[in-house]
Formats: structure tokens, C-alpha cells, sequence
């Protein structure tokens, strides 16, 4: 009955595209990935741009894991004809996805997170206990052939003392790394002493594998540290969501313990974090419990239960990843296991306003897309920082689908994020085409 009603969705979803959708497309993946980044971009044509995106290939040990740059031809905002966009073949490969570069990761590829300050380089998480760094652009592209040695890091971040699997972060103002684990401990180091020579250790690769220390070790956490995240106007400041179902905020300036502990932020396992980049005061946590929180740190005290400005309901599993957008301070997207990448706006928390997305709801107050393209939990997903609603997200549909996992590259149609007088003097226009209301703004 499930998969009945799960498939019955996503032929809604599909017949629904060229109505909610700019530009849409779906790349297959023989094995999940549970994360995608995008990098830097590569050059501008007239009706498209081509830019970098970092994914990662889960396998089951048959063939090594793999860290995979492509390169991804994305088409710009009204080009696409509406009635191209929703033909596509799940099963296939995308025509606008191109393998550039295959490194082969020594174990799992968990997380990726790019350095702000040279997108190039890259931070990944696997299953053992230090992060990786990695100038991809001086990376040999590796066949990942069953019992080829695994590619060689640029860099080893050691001070774990057990697995680090997902938390992981980059500062945006310094090459700062941040790392949380199942020691319980948040790890932070720097590394700008060390990126400058990157390139001239590419040319002459050694066996051994420069490492650095932690700058700091910080302990509060009572359980698996799941997610990180810097304040995006310090360098010293960060914080951190655990298995304790702890909110913990740090300042490096005043030692390692907790600056502010909140003691429970959610009911139930937080799994991810972010803080506004526009409005420093607002952090948002997402939990097992379905739930995202937002929070005032203005308002947040040690101890006991936390009063969050807002609780956002419109996940039906534990969600996995949010995001603020990085174009408009009230707009984020979070993800989760029941196979949807929700876009909230809490602008509009309060005001008569409809949603749109196939599976939208007048009970989930702010909620107003709804991404339901892809047929596995949503393990992750990047807002594209250079093309404002354009998304890259990944899929693990292993339970699902015949495939593995997709990447899916989407930018939302501008009816929904323009100025609603503009939509209103466009759509006048639109009167003589038939828009099935089921689906269009509601």
C-alpha cells in the first residue's frame, strides 16, 4: 500500500513539472550518494552556464567508493521549454552530467564540504576518524576498479578519537575546519598554513600523507556529534547538534567548554544544523523527531527546554539536512527520509497565503514547494550560491528503485519567488492555457 501511494505521488510530481519548474534534470547513480556540493564555475554561455558539482558514489564494497567531480551544464532561468523538462528517463543518465574526475576515497565518502576561500579544495568525512583534504584539481582521475588502492589525500586532520562520520564544516571568513564525532567531541583546525603548498605537493606525490593537529578540542556533548556549523560573522564561533538531542553553541576566545547549552533542543536525535548567513541571530535544527526548529540565540539559556521561535511541520520521517538560502534571509530547505526537499519561506508564517508543490498543505504553516522528485530518503542537497532557487540534491533509493541514488539539479519556476503583483500581471496573461489547479499556486 505504501509503494502504491508513493508512486501515485511521484506520476503527480512528474505530470506537474513543466508547472513548477524553471529547468529540471535527473541523473541516475549505480550507487547512492549521501552528499553533493557545488564548486566553482567554469565558464557562461548565452542559454547556459557549466559549473562543478562534488557527489559521492556509496558502494557495497564490490568496487571502492568513490569522491566524483562532474560537470554539470545548467540551463539559465527561462530558456527550458516547459514541455522538455519532465522527459526523462529515471533509469538513465543525464545528458547535462558529465564524469570529470574519479578519486578513490579510502572508505565511505559521508560528507563533502568545499573551502570558501578555494572551491577547489575539499574536506570529506568517511568512516574512520580523521577528515580528508583534497585539491581535486591535482587529483589523478582513478577507475575504480575492485582492489585498486585507494588516492592519496592532500591532507590528514587528525584529533578524533573515534569515528567522524558527518559533522563537518568550513568557516567562511578563514580556511578554519570544523569536525564533530563519536568521540563527542567538536574539532576544530586550521589550515591556511598549509593550502598555499597543496599545488607543489601535487607535483610530487609522496607516499606519506601530511597531517595537522587540532587547533582546539571541545567536550560537552554526551552522545554522537551529528552536525556542525560556524557563525557566518565569527571565525570563533560555532555550534553543534548531537544524538543528546543537545543545541550546543561555542566560542573558541573563552576555552573548550560550552559557551551556551541548550539540553533539549528537539525531542528526539538532532541530525543537522545552520545558521543564517543574513540574520546571525537565527539557527536552524532538524531532528527524528520530523520536526525543523528555529531558534533566536538572543533568546536560547543553558539548561532544560528550549522555546524555539518556530516549529516547522511538514515532514513525515527524520529529517536528515536544512539549509538557508544563501539569496533571501526568510527562505531555507530542509530534507528528509520520507523522500521530500521541503522550501519554507517563515516570511510568510501568519499571512493567507498558498503553497505549491505536489503533497502542499495548509497545515504546515510557511511551507510553500515541495520537491518530490526523488523516489529515496533526500540524504542532501545544496542551494547553488551563483544561481539564486537553483538546487542540486541527492537520493538514496536503494529500498526504492532498481538504481542506487540521483542527483537532481532543479531551479524552482520564478512564479513562486517573484513578487506576487508581477506573478498576478503575468499569470492575466496566462488565462487561455489550462493549469490544472491541483497543481498550480494554490
Amino acid at each position: 500500500m505504501e509503494r502504491a501511494m508513493a508512486d501515485r505521488r511521484y506520476k503527480q510530481w512528474k505530470s506537474a513539472i513543466p508547472v513548477l519548474y524553471d529547468w529540471f534534470t535527473n541523473h541516475s547513480l549505480v550507487w547512492p550518494s549521501l552528499s553533493c556540493r557545488w564548486g566553482q564555475q567554469l565558464e557562461q554561455a548565452t542559454q547556459k552556464y557549466r559549473q562543478r558539482c562534488y557527489i559521492s558514489e556509496q558502494t557495497d564494497g564490490s568496487c571502492p567508493s568513490t569522491l566524483i567531480v562532474v560537470t554539470c551544464n545548467v540551463v539559465k532561468p527561462r530558456v527550458a521549454a516547459a514541455e522538455r523538462i519532465a522527459q526523462f528517463d529515471e533509469e538513465e543518465r543525464s545528458p547535462f552530467v558529465k564524469k570529470w574526475r574519479t578519486i578513490i576515497h579510502p572508505g565511505e565518502v559521508n560528507r563533502i564540504r568545499e573551502l570558501p576561500q578555494n572551491c577547489k579544495i575539499v574536506a570529506t568525512h568517511t568512516d574512520g576518524p580523521d577528515v580528508l583534504i583534497w585539491d581535486v584539481e591535482n587529483q589523478h582521475n582513478r577507475p575504480p576498479c575492485f582492489g585498486a588502492p585507494a588516492s592519496r589525500p592532500d591532507l590528514a586532520l587528525t584529533g578524533h578519537q573515534d569515528t567522524a562520520e558527518f559533522a563537518l564544516a568550513m568557516c567562511p571568513a578563514e580556511p578554519f575546519v570544523l569536525s564533530g564525532g563519536k568521540d563527542k567531541a567538536v574539532v576544530l583546525w586550521s589550515i591556511h598554513d598549509h593550502i598555499s603548498s597543496l599545488a607543489d605537493r601535487g607535483a610530487v606525490r609522496s607516499s606519506d600523507i601530511p597531517t595537522v593537529q587540532a587547533r582546539g578540542i571541545f567536550q560537552g556533548h554526551s552522545d554522537t556529534v551529528e552536525d556542525v556549523q560556524f557563525c557566518p560573522s565569527s571565525t570563533q564561533e560555532f555550534c553543534s547538534v548531537g544524538d543528546d538531542s543537545c543545541l550546543i553553541l561555542w566560542d573558541a576566545r573563552t576555552g573548550s567548554a560550552p559557551a551556551l547549552k541548550v539540553e533539549k533542543a528537539h525531542d528526539a536525535d538532532l541530525h543537522c544544523v545552520d545558521w543564517n548567513a543574513n540574520d546571525v541571530n537565527l539557527i536552524l535544527t532538524g531532528s527524528a523527531d520530523n520536526t525543523v526548529r528555529m531558534f533566536d540565540r538572543r533568546n536560547l539559556t543553558s539548561g532544560g527546554v528550549a522555546s524555539p521561535i518556530h516549529i516547522f511541520r511538514g515532514h513525515s520521517a527524520a529529517v536528515l539536512c536544512v539549509q538557508w538560502s544563501p539569496h533571501k534571509p526568510s527562505v531555507f530547505g530542509s530534507s528528509a527520509e520520507d523522500g521530500f526537499l521541503n522550501i519554507w519561506d517563515y516570511g510568510k508564517i501568519g499571512r493567507q497565503e498558498g503553497h505549491a508543490g505536489t503533497g502542499s498543505s495548509n497545515s504546515s504553516p510557511g511551507l510553500f514547494f515541495r520537491h518530490a522528485g526523488h523516489r529515496g530518503r533526500v540524504v542532501d542537497f545544496h542551494w547553488n550560491a551563483l544561481d539564486p532557487w537553483t538546487i542540486a540534491s541527492v537520493s538514496d533509493d536503494g529500498e526504492t528503485s532498481v538504481r542506487g541514488g540521483s542527483l537532481q539539479v532543479w531551479r524552482v519556476t520564478d512564479l513562486l519567488c517573484r513578487p506576487e503583483e508581477d506573478v498576478l500581471a503575468e499569470l492575466d496573461g496566462l488565462k487561455s492555457h489550462d493549469i490544472s489547479s491541483d497543481i498550480a499556486i494554490e
